[in-house]
């Protein structure tokens, strides 16, 4: 366990961002009946803190996604090991995402989604690495832009470890 842990954002800075998030998308979806996917296991923790935020009430269901390969590189093959159960037909539903790098694995769950017919489908990301983008996909909410490195804590990992930490830090 060599790596080097450098704070990028607070506890502090954390909540105020996930309450400005569960502010947008309590009123953007103030009359409707929302289901929030989180992610796993990445999304857990922002999922858990967004959701005592709303005013809203929703339901929550879980997915969770993997792609194959290397360590540190995925081959771009992505299947489903743990399937949406609640039925999306017609439902307005908003993905929890703790993490949107290169946006493969994203576009495949959106795509993945909207074949469960949907009314409508938005993303919420805790952190949106838009420089390292491969594909396009639409982020509609996200918390913090960040541009490089390999982010652990507050449900992100490295290798299963800091997922437990309460703020978010680069591995150096």
């Amino acid at each position: 366990m060599g790596e080097e842990l450098k704070l990028l954002f607070s506890k502090k800075e954390i909540a105020q961002t996930v309450a400005r998030l569960a502010r947008e998308i309590s009123a953007d979806y103030a009359n409707k009946r929302l289901v929030l996917v989180g992610v796993l296991k990445g999304a857990f923790v922002f999922l858990a803190d967004l959701v005592r935020q709303l005013t809203i009430p929703v339901e929550i269901d879980f997915v969770r996604i993997a792609s194959y390969g290397s360590e540190k590189e995925s081959s771009g093959e992505i299947k489903v090991t743990k399937e949406v159960e609640i039925s999306l037909k017609g439902r307005d539903v908003l993905i929890v995402e703790d993490i949107v790098d290169t946006g493969l694995s994203l576009r495949f769950l959106v795509d993945h989604i909207y074949a469960r017919s949907p009314s409508s489908l938005k993303v919420c990301a805790l952190l949106d690495k838009k420089p390292r983008r491969e594909v396009e996909v639409q982020v509609d909410y996200i918390g913090f832009e960040i541009e490089e490195g390999f982010i652990v804590g507050y449900g992100l990992d490295f290798d299963e470890r800091y997922r437990y930490l309460p703020e978010i830090s680069v591995v150096s």
